[in-house]
């Protein structure tokens, strides 16, 4: 089987995806028929423990990211009703800074890693930034999927990449971020998701964050759909981490919405969902309060 003919064979296994705008309108459907009742303290609580407490900006110091910890440390016990962010995200640099200061139990640490936000650097580079963000105590990595391979159908050298960084992550969770809204259209998200799985993906993630839009309703539905299709041809479950403007209490909750109807519900724990977020955190305290 030559490579064009085996990635088309991993296509052809799941449903040929629904127009842009008839996953407008599943959404639609979803969100009117089930938004406003998932709107409880029970779910509020659930996602606040899903977060992953995220600073990825040039401005970020030892001292403003030991902060962010210590925030995350003295939520400990004040509420013990609530779960604690289920991660602190941060660029490799501070890893060892979030080691150090994280006291709060049960918080793992994550790092982006691989020439995060574009990707565009050289494997080795990739898999050396990964393999020491590991030895430095990182717990989960967050990985770009490779656009410019994606987008001229190079799926031999992206799929091998992903591969050869999921190995260096060792026992460390790979997160790889599909980057929606560069993709735009629901076949691009569709393939990504079935090529990043297949690689090695333990999380799909959609977005940096950084320079395109954000996360949407119709790109997660898109993701969901892979999950599932995925999840009945080999049992595996993949999870899935949203992230890319996600600041309100109403926004978690229509994610929440979308994930649970379409994967069910033992999607809903921090083991398979995650979200992406720094401001959101206060949000969602502040509507428990």
């Amino acid at each position: 089987m030559d490579q064009s003919t085996k990635y088309q064979h991993a296509f052809d296994q799941f449903d040929r995806t629904l127009s842009d705008k008839k996953i407008t309108e599943e959404v639609h459907t979803i969100l009117q028929k089930n938004d406003q009742k998932n709107f409880t303290p029970e779910v509020l609580k659930l996602l606040h423990g899903c977060i992953d407490l995220t600073s990825l900006t040039t401005l970020d110091s030892k001292e403003s990211i030991w902060k962010m910890v210590d925030q995350v440390n003295d939520f400990e016990g004040i509420r013990p009703d609530i779960p604690n962010v289920a991660a602190i995200c941060t660029y490799p640099l501070f890893i060892e800074t979030v080691k150090e200061a994280l006291t709060a139990q049960d918080v793992k640490i994550a790092a982006v890693s691989g020439g995060f936000p574009s990707a565009q650097t050289f494997i080795e580079v990739k898999i050396a930034e990964t393999a020491m963000s590991v030895m430095q105590g990182a717990d989960e990595i967050d990985i770009v999927l490779n656009l410019g391979y994606f987008m001229e159908d190079n799926f031999e050298e992206l799929t091998e990449e992903i591969q050869e960084i999921k190995e260096s992550c060792r026992g460390a969770k790979l997160k790889v971020i599909l980057e929606t809204g560069a993709l735009a259209t629901a076949e691009n998200i569709q393939r990504a998701a079935i090529l990043a799985i297949y690689s090695g993906a333990d999380f799909i993630k959609t977005s940096t964050g950084k320079g395109y839009p954000g996360a949407s309703p119709e790109a997660v539905y898109t993701m969901c759909q892979v999950i599932k299709q995925y999840h009945s041809l080999t049992q595996n479950q993949i999870g899935i981490k949203i992230s890319g403007g996600i600041r309100t209490a109403e926004e978690a909750v229509s994610y929440y919405t979308i994930v649970k109807e379409i994967l069910g519900e033992s999607w809903l724990n921090k083991e398979l969902f995650r979200i992406g977020a720094s401001s959101l955190i206060h949000d969602i305290e502040k509507r428990l309060a």
